[in-house]
C-alpha cells in the first residue's frame, strides 16, 4: 500500500468519526423539551371521501386522526459520555500525519474551528442518507431539512456570528452556497456546501470544473535538456530562484519577456516542474471583461492555488497583437490589471514588454529563444555530420526556437529523396514556417526575375550580388567572426535603390530574393501611415517583427514617403512626424534581415538613413547599350516576332518598364491583327508610349519602311 492509500484510509476514518460526532451532536440537540402545542383550529366538516376513509378505519379500529403508516422509532438520548467519547475519537483521528482533508481544509484557508464545524455539517448532507433528517429533528421543523447558520449557533461550541461575514473563509473562498429567497433572514437561511469543496474533504483533489473550460493544463519537459537550451535552462533556474527566495505576503509575479510565446512557455513547463507545481495556460483575451465574472475568477483560481500546488501562466501575446493592430483591447488590459493585483499564487506572465505596474510585487526575465550559436548546434544535432545543408547558414538565416528545429528537420528527413535535395527541402521548409503574416500590410510579390533578367552596369550589377553574398555569408562574419559578440545593433543589411521610375529597381529586389531563396514583400505604405497619433509605429513594429525570423526580404517601395526629411518643429503635426521618422531610424538599425529602400527622390531622404544603409545602388537611365540588350530579351520565345531591328528600337528613349510596356502592347497588337509582332506595331505602340509620357514625337523616329520595298 502506498502513501497516498494509507492516506486515504486515514481520511475515511476521521470522516467516519466526525460524522459519527455530528449526528449524536444533532440527536442531542433534539431532545431538547418540545414547546406546548398549540390549541387545535375549529374542526371542519369532513368532505365525502375523508368519511369514506373514516369508515373504513373505524372497521380497522382506528380513529379518524391515525395515520396508516408506522410510528416513528423512538431514539435514545443522547448521554453526555458517548458525546464525548466520540468527540474524542474524532480528535484522535485528526492527529495523523498528513492531517485529515478537512483539517489541511481549514489550516490552508484560515478557517477557526467554529468554521471547520459548520462546513463539516454542511457536507454531511452530501456524505451522510440520515444528516437531512436529523437536522429537520434538531430544528424541531420537517421543513427546515436543511443546515442554516442558526442551527450552526446554536449546536456548536464557541459560535462567532463575525463566521457570517463575507470577508470571512467560509464566504470569500465560496466554501458554501446560501440560498436566501425573498426577505428570508440570513441565519434561516439554507446552506450547502460547494461541490469542489465536498471533493477535497472526501480525499478527490481536482481542478475545479468551473476553470477547466478556461485553462489549459501544461505537462512539464521530460527531458527538459532535449527541450530547451542553456540559456533558456539559465532563465529557468533564475526564475525558480526569484520564487523560493520570496518573502512576506507570497510569491511576486514574474514577467516572461520576449517575442516567442512558445519558448516561455516551454520554460515555464520547466520552472512548474523543478518546482513540483501543474502548469496551466490561460490567454488573456479570455479573461472576463465583466467585473463579477472576474472577480468570481480570481477567488476561484487563488482558492485552488491553495488547495493544489498550481502555477498559472498568463499569455498575453494576443492582447499585445490585438492592441498593435489597432483593433482595441483596452477591456483585456484592464481585466488583467485587476487580475494581476488581486490573483494570488504562482502567476508568470509572458508578454513583449514589462508592464511597470501590475499591483504587486514583480519580477522580469529575459526569455527568448535560442542563440544563433545554439541554434546552430541543434541544427547539426538534428543533421548529422553528413548534412548538405550548413547548420551556420540556416542559423545565421532563420532565427528559430527548437521545437521548430526538431520538427522542421525530421520533416525534411523524412521527405525522402525526390526531385528537390536535402538542403533544398530544409530551406524551402523553413522559409514557409518562417513565412510572416503581413497580408494586412505588405503583398508578397513573386519572384520571377533573375540576374539573367537585369541589365545594368558591371559596377551595379557586382553591388546588388554583394548584398546577396553578405546575407548568404553573414553568420560567418557574425558569429564566427565574433562581431555579433561586440555589436547590439546594425548586424542587418540594408540596401538603397535609388533611381527614376522604371529603372528596375523591383526587378533587382526580385532578382536578389530569388537568388537566396527568400520570400519578397512589397510594404503596402497605405496601410502601414495612419493620420492618427501612434497608429504608424505601431505598424511598423508588426511589420519588422513579423519579419524577424528571417524568411522575409521587407521592400519599401517608394521610400521617400516613410523615410522623409525631418522639419523644423513648428506644430504638434511636426513633433509627432519626426518622432515616426526617429522611430523608423531606430527600427531599421535594430533589424536582423534584409531590407530594401526604392526610391526617385533620393534627396528627400532624410540624411541619418543614409549612415545607416550598407549599401547604395544607383539606377541611372539605361543607355542605349543597356537599351538594345533589353530590347533583344523582351519579347518571350512564345511570342512570334518577325523583322525587328533592336538596333533602330534601342535609339527610343525609354526606360526598362517602358520598353515593357511597348512590347506586350504591341504583342497586343499584333494578336488583334493575327500577325507576328513586327516593326510597325511596335513604333505604333511606341508611339503611344510616348503620348503617355507626354513626351514631344519626332515623327522620323516612328517611320519604318520595310529593307525589301526600300530595295525595289
Amino acid at each position: 500500500m502506498n502513501e497516498l492509500e494509507r492516506w486515504q484510509q486515514h481520511n475515511d476514518a476521521y470522516l467516519a468519526a466526525a460524522l459519527h460526532w455530528l449526528r449524536l451532536k444533532l440527536l442531542s440537540q433534539g431532545d431538547a423539551p418540545t414547546p406546548a402545542p398549540q390549541p387545535a383550529l375549529p374542526a371542519r366538516r369532513p368532505s365525502w371521501l375523508a368519511r369514506l376513509r373514516h369508515c373504513g378505519k373505524r372497521r380497522l379500529g382506528l380513529s379518524f386522526s391515525q395515520e396508516l403508516v408506522p410510528p416513528a422509532p423512538t431514539q435514545p438520548p443522547v448521554t453526555p459520555g458517548e458525546l464525548a467519547r466520540a468527540r474524542q475519537a474524532m480528535e484522535r483521528a485528526e492527529q495523523q500525519d498528513p492531517p485529515p482533508a478537512l483539517i489541511q481544509l481549514g489550516q490552508r484557508l484560515g478557517l477557526s474551528r467554529f468554521e471547520r464545524e459548520l462546513l463539516l455539517l454542511c457536507a454531511a448532507m452530501e456524505l451522510d442518507p440520515q444528516a437531512a433528517r436529523i437536522c429537520a429533528r434538531a430544528q424541531g421543523n420537517a421543513q427546515q431539512a436543511y443546515p442554516s447558520f442558526s442551527l450552526a449557533l446554536s449546536l456548536f461550541d464557541n459560535p462567532a456570528w463575525e463566521s457570517l461575514s463575507p470577508q470571512r473563509p467560509l464566504r470569500h473562498w465560496a466554501l458554501i452556497e446560501i440560498n436566501q429567497p425573498g426577505a428570508q433572514p440570513l441565519t434561516s437561511s439554507a446552506l450547502r456546501a460547494d461541490e469542489r469543496i465536498v471533493n477535497f474533504i472526501k480525499g478527490l483533489n481536482r481542478l475545479d470544473e468551473r476553470l477547466t473550460a478556461l485553462l489549459t493544463p501544461l505537462q512539464p519537459l521530460e527531458p527538459a535538456a532535449a527541450v530547451l537550451a542553456p540559456s533558456q535552462m539559465a532563465a529557468a533556474e533564475r526564475i525558480c530562484q526569484l520564487l523560493c527566495q520570496s518573502r512576506g505576503e507570497g510569491p511576486p509575479l514574474v514577467q516572461l519577456l520576449g517575442v516567442d510565446p512558445l519558448s516561455q512557455q516551454q520554460v515555464a513547463q520547466q520552472v512548474a516542474g523543478d518546482l513540483g507545481l501543474l502548469p496551466y495556460r490561460l490567454p488573456v483575451a479570455q479573461l472576463p471583461a465583466q467585473a463579477a465574472e472576474l472577480e468570481t475568477l480570481m477567488r476561484l483560481w487563488q482558492r485552488e492555488s491553495l488547495l493544489l500546488p498550481l502555477a498559472l501562466l498568463l499569455d498575453s501575446h494576443d492582447s499585445d497583437a490585438a492592441m498593435a493592430s489597432g483593433q482595441g483591447a483596452s477591456g483585456q488590459g484592464a481585466a488583467l490589471e485587476r487580475f494581476l493585483a488581486r490573483a494570488g499564487g504562482v502567476l508568470l506572465l509572458c508578454s513583449r514588454e514589462r508592464r511597470p505596474n501590475p499591483g504587486r510585487a514583480s519580477e522580469s526575465v529575459e526569455v527568448g529563444k535560442p542563440t544563433p550559436q545554439e541554434q546552430r548546434q541543434l541544427w547539426a544535432a538534428q543533421l548529422g555530420q553528413g548534412a548538405e545543408q550548413s547548420p551556420g547558414q540556416l542559423a545565421g538565416q532563420f532565427d528559430l526556437n527548437g521545437s521548430a528545429i526538431r520538427a522542421l528537420a525530421n520533416r525534411a528527413l523524412a521527405s525522402g529523396p525526390g526531385e528537390l535535395t536535402l538542403a533544398e527541402r530544409l530551406w524551402a521548409e523553413c522559409v514557409a514556417h518562417s513565412r510572416p503574416h503581413l497580408d494586412q500590410l505588405a503583398q508578397r510579390l513573386p519572384l520571377k526575375a533573375g540576374w539573367g533578367d537585369l541589365v545594368l552596369p558591371e559596377q551595379e550589377e557586382r553591388l546588388l550580388r554583394q548584398i546577396a553574398e553578405q546575407v548568404r555569408l553573414r553568420h560567418r562574419v557574425y558569429v564566427d567572426g565574433g562581431f555579433a559578440e561586440r555589436m547590439n545593433r546594425g548586424l542587418g543589411i540594408s540596401a538603397l535603390f535609388a533611381g527614376e521610375s522604371g529603372t528596375g529597381k523591383t526587378m533587382a529586389a526580385e532578382a536578389i530574393a530569388r537568388e537566396l531563396g527568400l520570400d519578397l514583400y512589397r510594404i503596402d505604405l497605405s496601410a502601414v501611415v495612419n493620420k492618427y497619433i501612434g497608429e504608424t509605429e505601431k505598424n511598423l513594429r508588426r511589420l519588422f517583427d513579423a519579419a524577424e525570423n528571417g524568411g522575409a526580404i521587407l521592400f519599401f517601395d517608394e521610400a521617400d514617403a516613410l523615410f522623409g526629411k525631418r522639419s523644423e518643429v513648428k506644430d504638434s503635426h511636426d513633433r509627432y512626424a519626426n518622432i515616426e521618422i526617429n522611430y523608423l531610424l531606430q527600427r531599421l538599425e535594430a533589424y536582423r534581415g534584409l531590407a530594401i529602400l526604392a526610391t526617385n527622390m533620393r534627396q528627400a531622404l532624410d540624411e541619418a538613413f543614409v549612415r545607416r544603409l550598407r549599401f547604395i545602388v544607383s539606377f541611372s537611365f539605361p543607355t542605349a547599350e543597356d537599351r538594345q540588350r533589353m530590347w533583344e530579351r523582351v519579347f518571350p520565345p512564345q511570342t512570334h516576332t518577325a523583322g525587328l531591328n533592336v538596333e533602330r528600337l534601342a535609339r527610343l528613349s525609354l526606360t526598362g518598364a517602358n520598353i515593357h510596356n511597348v512590347a506586350m502592347n504591341a504583342a497586343f497588337l499584333a494578336a488583334q491583327a493575327d500577325t507576328p509582332v513586327t516593326m510597325p506595331l511596335v513604333l505604333e505602340a511606341a508611339r503611344a508610349e510616348y503620348r503617355k509620357l507626354n513626351r514631344p514625337i519626332n515623327e522620323a523616329e516612328f517611320r519604318w519602311r520595310e529593307p525589301a520595298a526600300a530595295s525595289r
